[in-house]
């Protein structure tokens, strides 16, 4: 394992994996181009399950005590550990975490902007709550899957008595945050890093024709509901700490309850392939909304968190048009259509398409941290 590995002994993120025999699911940490089975490694009977939600709800104590020993033996006693070492290629991935809750935010001033001047031209492109709360809703947690699920394309309905697929199937390029550690009902969320387990990186797939005659007054339903991917892996919260930032500046200030107490802004450098060829890429850093504010406003009213609780932060788009998290954007609504190097041209996604995001992160020491990544090839409708 060289230094320069974005997999190394400063990653590790964590995953659900069986061999390609048919191995019972069990959890393990990726190293370099291997897993290592911490059940195995470790001994530990919580790790032979095919969820990583029994360990997280350990609590935070744990996670980072874990992470410590798989760290150690990795530096000092790799002899003992390389029998549970699995090449990548004899591995299946799953679904990392059994999913409680999924809330999703809108958390880009630039995608918000965006949106608010594609469907709203002769209003403001903000509402006016955008800037004083990260606006939310709640998604479907059984429609959350493992990345490289296959896509059907949705069906719904597109406007006054007509019905059929979407004909304007776009992704969301995100970060999701993994919620480890519960709250009560009727209280409210402590320290971040005391509940948030991870980051993983998602693909909430969206039908725009479906979403845009249904969305008024009560938000999203089927047309986002359909499907969101997540990546295979959950990077800890330690390995990220090279990737803090401060927040963005916040005007006007916000409540009491969401100023932020530390630096949750992350320089996280996403990049979206569509096909195989790079379309897009977003900085998570330049996010209006941090993810210690999401996670204090989606429990301020008293809701409770639950171990496998999924939060995302929204679409993650940037100033620069090859910035945008989405094809909504990039194409500005379909009139003005990306051109790929084989000649074709996409407004929205084509059955066929295969849509891959993947980010990467600073490491210490100049160092990079990958994130994995997430991908799935659109179906035809049934």
């Amino acid at each position: 394992m060289t230094t320069a590995s974005p997999w190394g002994i400063e990653n590790l993120p964590y995953g659900v994996f069986s061999r390609t025999d048919g191995e019972t699911p069990r959890v393990g940490v990726r190293y370099g181009d291997h897993v290592l089975d911490l059940a195995g490694a470790l001994h530990d009977e919580v790790f032979a399950t095919g969820s990583l939600n029994g360990f997280m709800a350990r609590g935070a104590t744990a996670w980072r005590d874990t992470r410590a020993v798989i760290q150690n033996k990795l530096r000092t006693d790799l002899a003992t550990v390389e029998p549970h070492l699995v090449p990548l290629d004899q591995v299946r991935m799953h679904l990392p975490i059994e999913v409680g809750d999924y809330v999703d935010f809108y958390c880009s001033l630039e995608h918000a902007s965006n949106l608010g001047r594609i469907l709203r031209p002769d209003d403001e492109p903000l509402k006016p709550n955008w800037r004083h709360l990260p606006v939310g809703y709640h998604g479907r947690a059984g429609t959350v899957v493992a990345s490289g699920t296959p896509i059907v394309r949705p069906c719904g309905q597109r406007g006054a008595g007509i019905f059929g697929p979407s004909a304007k199937l776009d992704i969301e390029a995100e970060l999701g945050f993994v919620v480890g550690a519960p709250t009560e009902l009727g209280g409210r969320a402590g320290r971040f890093a005391d509940h948030v387990f991870g980051v993983t990186l998602v693909n909430d797939w969206s039908a725009r024709d479906i979403q845009g005659w249904e969305y008024v007054p009560l938000g999203p339903f089927l047309g986002k509901s359909f499907a969101t991917s997540i990546s295979p892996w959950v990077t800890p919260l330690e390995a990220l700490a090279s990737a803090r930032v401060p927040g963005r500046a916040q005007d006007p200030e916000p409540l009491e309850y969401l100023r932020r107490s530390e630096p949750w802004g992350l320089d996280v450098s996403l990049e979206v392939r569509l096909n195989g060829e790079v379309v897009s890429r977003p900085p998570y850093r330049e996010m209006y909304w941090t993810p210690d504010q999401m996670l204090s406003h989606m429990t301020v009213n008293g809701a409770s968190l639950r171990v496998g609780d999924l939060f995302a932060s929204g679409t993650i788009s940037g100033a620069e048009v090859d910035q945008r998290g989405s094809f909504m954007e990039l194409t500005w609504n379909g009139t003005e259509p990306i051109k790929l190097s084989d000649g074709s041209v996409r407004g929205f996604l084509e059955d066929g398409d295969t849509v891959t995001i993947t980010a990467t992160a600073p490491g210490p020491d100049g160092s990079a941290i990958a994130l994995g990544e997430v991908s799935g090839t659109v179906h035809p409708a049934r």
